[in-house]
């Protein structure tokens, strides 16, 4: 059995959407994250980084999304949740997740983290106004350019799905018109239906 960190409301949504899809064996354990047990010992003795999402296995813990993402994928080849026997599908897989992880999320952050990169208060509310813009820039590139067809990848739900729609749950509080991308909506939507999402979103109310 897996032992699954999370989060509400942070981008493990992810993980624990494709843990539930594969029907992984795993116990689900939720972190404070406003109340700062990320930071606790005894948390930082399973994710030095202080973050989510953490998935404790028999051979050690794994970290980053996008990595958790793929081990779930290549651990549960019989869900068919990734193209892993095309080398260039499966490079498009990852590129999608890496652009989520790499620059998505982190437009997003800026929004409140930005102590991570500045101590200046007045630099903070520059990167908090900012968002909007850059985070509509974000659903314009994966609208126009990046959803293939009724999921992610085109006809086949992979595990670029559970990640898009973590991030686009944040696009509205973020200052993004969704109206302006249908495609998205759409996804979301999609989503929304799959039983296994409904199931996590339950479990983390």
């Amino acid at each position: 059995m897996y032992t699954f960190y999370y989060g509400v409301g942070t981008c493990a949504l992810a993980t624990h959407i494709a843990l539930e899809e594969v029907g992984a064996s795993y116990e689900a354990v939720r972190i404070d994250m406003v109340g700062g047990q990320q930071r606790s010992p005894d948390y930082l003795k399973v994710n030095p980084k202080g973050r989510v999402p953490a998935l404790a296995t028999e051979r050690g813990v794994l970290t980053e999304t996008p990595a958790l993402l793929a081990f779930v994928a290549q651990q549960f080849k019989s869900a068919n949740l990734a193209p892993l026997d095309d080398p260039f599908a499966f490079a498009r897989v990852q590129e999608f997740n890496s652009y989520l992880c790499s620059t998505v999320h982190i437009a997003h952050a800026h929004k409140t983290r930005g102590a991570r990169w500045t101590d200046d208060a007045a630099a903070m509310e520059t990167m908090k106004r900012k968002v909007p813009e850059t985070m509509t820039a974000c659903a314009e590139q994966i609208e126009t350019g990046m959803i293939k067809g009724p999921w992610v990848m085109g006809d086949a739900y992979t595990i670029c799905d559970p990640y898009l729609f973590t991030i686009a749950r944040w696009m509205e509080l973020d200052g993004v018109d969704l109206n302006r991308f249908p495609k998205i909506k759409a996804h979301m939507q999609k989503m929304a239906a799959r039983p296994a999402v409904a199931r996590v979103l339950a479990a983390q109310a």
